[in-house]
Formats: structure tokens, sequence, C-alpha cells
């Protein structure tokens, strides 16, 4: 669906994307994250043929975004971080508007309006004026707009940004409603909790550039085996520390009294088979848990805005034998 390669943007002296790269594939819900400042908000209107990158290459769909900037605009839908000022316009006056934009009038468009504006919860505002919404209705009002031509690709940046927690509930699961009809969505945030709970993918960027990028099953997988298991034994520590030694999924031992702390690299049904085997060594364990890790943690941690907490090592207690 979307595919970006080296994708390069300079202001003077600031590089707002310095190679960037990306991959989403057709009917992903892509959450794109990073910190203010990290590139998302150039990216976007890049990939919208609003602005030109000094370097690179944009394929939408098939299509080069660089060089068919007319056919790229018949793919994509774009709700920007801002609205725009149309204060003076009624909400269908609004849509039927933008649908004529789009080549689409008459009976045609206003059909396509109203079926939108239900779709985003504001059928019954057609008469508004669109000064006298609140933000979150501003923003419905903008997603409805951004699909009236029936893109393939629908961009968001910042969405939920200034919604009450009820109404940024309901705008996600409007688009959980349009992903499951088949629609592909990028979705740019640095809420990325939001963002965990939401997407199918995820990918994270920081000073241009993409730092992590996958299925969030995936990355939630590799957050998971890169993060220690601690054994607490009650008795025949030698045992333990004999079986773990010889395992070969373990890659790293360190002890505390009678904690063991163990850089596992099995998935959580070798976890378990590891406590089996522990048990069968005649250990007697009485605490076995993975260290808890999230996307957030990993998102702080890639962008050096702070420290995981995470225990890296213990130290050996030679006097007790422990």
């Amino acid at each position: 669906m979307l595919r970006i390669r080296n994708l390069r943007k300079i202001y003077g002296n600031y590089h707002a994307l310095d190679g960037l790269d990306m991959d989403i594939h057709d009917g992903a819900l892509y959450g794109f994250v990073g910190p203010n400042g990290a590139g998302k908000t150039t990216t976007l209107k890049i990939i919208s043929g609003l602005l030109l990158p000094d370097e690179g290459s944009v394929e939408v769909d098939g299509i080069d975004a660089l060089r068919e900037p007319a056919l790229l605009k018949e793919k994509i839908g774009y709700v920007p971080d801002y609205f725009g000022v149309y204060d003076n316009l009624k909400v269908s006056e609004y849509m039927e508007f933008f649908a004529s934009c789009y080549g689409i009038e008459g009976l045609k468009a206003r059909k396509r309006s109203q079926t939108l504006l239900e779709q985003v919860g504001l059928g019954d505002k057609q008469d508004f004026f669109v000064d006298g919404l609140s933000w979150g209705m501003k923003q419905r009002l903008c997603l409805a707009r951004a699909l009236l031509h029936e893109p393939v690709l629908l961009l968001m940046d910042e969405p939920s940004a200034g919604l009450d927690p009820r109404t940024r509930l309901e705008f996600r699961e409007t688009l959980r409603e349009l992903n499951s009809q088949g629609m592909t969505i990028l979705l740019s945030s640095h809420l990325l909790a939001d963002l965990a709970e939401l997407c199918t993918d995820v990918g994270i960027v920081d000073a241009g550039r993409m730092l992590l990028e996958g299925s969030v099953e995936g990355i939630t997988e590799k957050i998971h085996t890169s993060k220690p298991v601690i054994i607490s034994v009650y008795k025949n520590m030698e045992a333990a520390m004999a079986l773990l030694k010889e395992h070969p999924l373990v890659r790293a031992i360190s002890v505390k009294n009678r904690d063991i702390m163990v850089q596992f690299a099995g998935s959580e049904r070798q976890e378990s088979g590891l406590l089996a085997e522990l048990i069968q060594a005649g250990v007697q364990v009485r605490g076995f848990v993975r260290e808890p890790g999230n996307l957030e943690a990993v998102f702080m941690q890639l962008t050096n805005h702070e420290e995981e907490r995470v225990v890296l090592s213990y130290e050996y207690d030679r006097e007790s034998g422990l």
C-alpha cells in the first residue's frame, strides 16, 4: 500500500527527515509515533502531496506519489492537525463544498455527505454552523470530509489531540470500524498507549529516522523476550544453576541471594517449559516471573527521553554461596 524510501527534508540546518523508510501493507491500521519534532507531520504532508521532499521516493497503491500528484489525490484522504476557517458554513454546506472539489455534485453529493455524517455521529448536525461545533465534532467533520471520495489510504495527524476521554474513545471506535471495512489508515500521534490498543502496526520515529517498525504483536513479542526472567529459589540453588548454564535459550545469568536473573530468549510457552525443567531437577521454586515491558517503555528508551527502570545485573553473593 505505502512504501517510503530514503525520505529527506531539510529546512536550513534542520533535518526534519533524515533518510526515513516506511512500509505499510493493505488493510493496516498503522500507528506513526514519535516525540514532537520527530518528523511525523512533515512525512504526512509529503505523502499527501502538500510538500515536496529533497530526496527519496513515495509509492501509494502502486502510484509514484511524487511524479503523479493528480492520481495521488484520488487515493488519499487527509485529516490534518488543524481544522481551518469555515465558520460561516453549515455542516451540510461544508460537506457539499468539498464534495464538489472531487467532482461529486447534486443528489449524489448530498447522499454521500449524509451517509458519512451519520457514520461519524454528526447526522443530526447538518444544519449547524461549523463555528458552533465543539472541537471533537470538528474533528469528526474533518474525518467525514476526508472520506468523501472513498480513498484507499487515510492519513490522520494527531486526530485525538484535545479530545475528552469519551470523545477519544468514540473516535477510536469509528477508526476501528473503517479499518474493519478494509481501509488502510496511517495515524500519527505521540500517545503510544492509545496506539498500542488500536493499531495493527506501529512505527517509532525520532529525528527524522525510523527507529522501530512492525506489527504490534511482533514488537510486543520482541519486548517480552528481551526482558529478564527472575527465578526465586527456596532450595537447591546448585541444581538450578547447573541446569540454567546448560540451557540453550539462556543468554546470561546473574545471582543475588536466592534470586536468579536470567536473560531468556524464549517464548511464553518455552518459559513454562523452563519452569517445568527446574522442578523436575529438584529445584524448589518460590517465584518465577518475567520482568514486565510495554511499547511505551521501548519508545522512551529508543528516543532517549527517559531511562527505562530495569535492573540490568545482580552481584553474586560469594559468602553465602548462593
